[in-house]
Formats: structure tokens, sequence, C-alpha cells
């Protein structure tokens, strides 16, 4: 690779990118454009962006806090660069689809793309061609990487703190500690994405199997509005006096309670349910069955007794996009559970009529919830029928 090649990959000037070789801020060349001396390259622009000067960077790299950028070396993206028109022509696929592609890879607008921007495309259009509309290929791949950026958050996390903190800790050399990382992720790396694949045919499976069984229940929209709008039970469940639990017995302890809350959560959901999101102490939940999703949230504050959860579940309409679900009906279910209290869970008239007799519940009040200009009807869950 030559010099210009790598000023282009790395996004600055030929003659910056010389100027850092000769401060020593690149150890990593040793008069070739490595992947590791490009990546080194990479990290340093982006320090440089946020303000940190040639000698911080290079005291820094003694200290051995930049050791963890050694693992770039095992990342080769190429030096070629594109621009969107290019994409464009080279792929096939539109210019929306091309920047949508574009930020969920966390390319900036105006950045070029890359080789693996290219190829992700080139995996786009091909779904296209084979018959997926292209609003569910962008859809789809935008959850792709949210999910896997996710999974790469966690994965440098969690070496970082568990790895690299340490050997900070133990006094090292910069060297030694890169070695380190190395080592580290040249173990994990290989074993990453045969795992990430098993992982995705099992999930595969099982969603395929709650997919056939909801169709036999579920009420097809007859409209072109109703593309993307499904009929689900939607509950939320959170810790009641999370916030004062913090405050009395400190973060350690109170993070404790919500990772036994949210194993509890998973361990106890129906089988046809699952976890949309979570938010801190709060959980989100979809699943097609209301009475089971009610059931199972006053199971769940017997699970908990310091502090007790809260819940409230609510069936309606809503928008699917993205693996996430929005519209009046979610935000219905949230203001509902703000209304509960320690160990209560409230529900909607909706959920009341369709879980028959396989629940009892206790009817209160009206309310009105903020941001609803009708009341709002709502019920006690009392126990199993």
């Amino acid at each position: 690779m030559t010099a210009e090649q790598a000023a282009a990959a790395v996004g600055i000037s030929v003659a910056t990118l010389r100027r850092w070789v000769r401060e020593g801020v690149v150890p990593e060349y040793e008069g070739a454009w490595t992947p590791a001396a490009l990546g080194k390259a990479r990290l340093i622009r982006r320090l440089r962006d946020r303000g940190y000067t040639l000698a911080q960077i290079r005291h820094a790299t003694a200290e051995g806090r930049l050791a963890f950028g050694r693992i770039l070396e095992l990342f080769d993206v190429g030096a070629a660069t594109y621009t969107r028109k290019q994409a464009v022509r080279g792929t096939g696929v539109d210019a929306a689809t091309v920047e949508r592609v574009a930020a969920g890879l966390g390319i900036a607008a105006g950045e070029p793309l890359d080789e693996v921007a290219m190829q992700v495309l080139g995996y786009v259009a091909a779904a296209i061609e084979a018959g997926l509309p292209q609003e569910a290929m962008q859809q789809l791949t935008r959850v792709y990487a949210q999910a896997i950026s996710q999974i790469a958050d966690a994965e440098v996390r969690l070496v970082h703190l568990y790895v690299h903190e340490p050997l900070m800790r133990s006094g090292g050399s910069a060297e030694e500690m890169a070695d380190a990382m190395l080592t580290v992720a040249e173990g994990l790396l290989p074993i990453s994405t045969p795992l990430l694949e098993q992982l995705h045919r099992r999930m595969l499976m099982h969603f395929i199997d709650q997919d056939v069984v909801g169709h036999m229940e579920a009420e097809l929209s007859t409209t072109e509005d109703g593309v993307g709008r499904m009929r689900v039970a939607i509950a939320f469940a959170d810790l009641a006096g999370y916030t004062q639990l913090t405050e009395t017995r400190g973060d350690l302890h109170a993070l404790a309670v919500v990772d036994q809350f949210l194993a509890n959560v998973v361990a106890t959901l129906p089988d046809d349910a699952r976890v949309i999101k979570t938010i801190g102490d709060e959980v989100m939940v979809v699943g097609p069955d209301p009475a089971a999703l009610a059931v199972w949230a006053a199971r769940l504050g017997t699970l908990v007794s310091e502090p007790g959860p809260r819940a409230a579940v609510h069936y309606g309409y809503a928008q699917y996009r993205e693996g996430d679900y929005f519209g009046r009906e979610v935000n219905l279910a949230a203001r509902v559970q703000a209304e509960s209290g320690a160990g209560e869970v409230l529900v909607t008239r909706p959920v009341v009529e369709a879980s028959g007799t396989l629940v009892r519940f206790e009817p209160l009040p009206e309310v009105r919830l903020r941001g609803f200009s009708e009341p709002t009807e709502l019920f006690r869950v009392v126990a199993r029928a």
C-alpha cells in the first residue's frame, strides 16, 4: 500500500500521515503500511478529531493505554474507497438504500465507503433480487447492524475490563500488554463467527415455529395501511423504588438486584413472548397471548421482594419496524405501567376481553393517562382463575 492509498483510507493528507510517522506516534510503521500501521493511523485520526495532541497520544502509547489498538491489525478493510455514486452503479441499489446502509455501518454522511460497505451493499442487492422488498431489506440490514454493534461493544468492553485494565495495573510494558491483547483477540475471533452462526440458526428455528403457530391465530390486515402492523400483547415491567434503592444500598447492590430481575424475566417468559428491549431496570415484552403475559407478570412479582416489580399489559395493534414496536398502543401500555404500584399488575379492557376465564381481574376506577384524551379502563390482576 502506498502512502497516498494509506492517507486516503485514513481520511487525512499524505503530509499529515508522514508527520505522524516522523513524530513517532505510529511505531507500527516499519517502512510499509501494514494493517497494523493503518489501524493505528485510523485510531490516531479519531483521537486527533477529539482534540488530543500528538504528545498526549505518544504518552498514552508508552503507558499502554492504546494497547488494545494493536488488535486493529487483525482487520484489513483494504485501502480502496468509493463514493455513493460509485456504490449505486456498482451494486444496483438506489441512493437512499446506500445512505441507510452506510449510516447503519457508522459511516457519516460525506465519508467515503470502504470495501466492507461495498460487500454489505452487494448482499443487500442480492436479497432484493431474490424477492425481499427493498423496505424490508433496509430494515433488516439496520437490525443486523444494531445487533452486531451491541455484540461488538460488549466484546470490546468486557475484554477491556477483564483483560486490559488488569494488565495495566500489573505494571507490564506497553509492548507486553499489546502482545497479550493480541493473543486474546486471536483466540476469540475464530470462534465468534461460528458461535454467532449457530445461535442465529437456533433462533431462526425458534421464531419460524412461533410465526407458523401465530398465523393460526393472527388477524390478517386487509388494507395496504396495515402492512407492518401486528396485533400483540405489550407488557412493561420495572422495579418500584429502584432509584431509592441505589441511594440507600449503593449502585453495586442495585445492579445485582436488576441482574436478578432481568434473569427472572427471561427465565419465566411464555414460550411465544420475547424481550424487545431493556432500559435500566425497565423491560418491554411482546407476545401474541395477553392472558399468558398477564399471568407471567403476576408470577414475576412473586420472585423479587426488594424492591417489588410493577407491570402493565395492553393488547392492540402496533407498528413493527426494525425489531421494535411503535405506535399509540405501545405508548398506552407504558402509561398504564406508570400507574401501577409495587407488586401490582395492571391491564386494560382489551386484555380482560381476550383472556376469558383464564385470569381473574379486579376493576379499578377509570384514569386519564398523560397524552390520551379519553379515560382508560384499568383492571388489576388478582389471580389465575
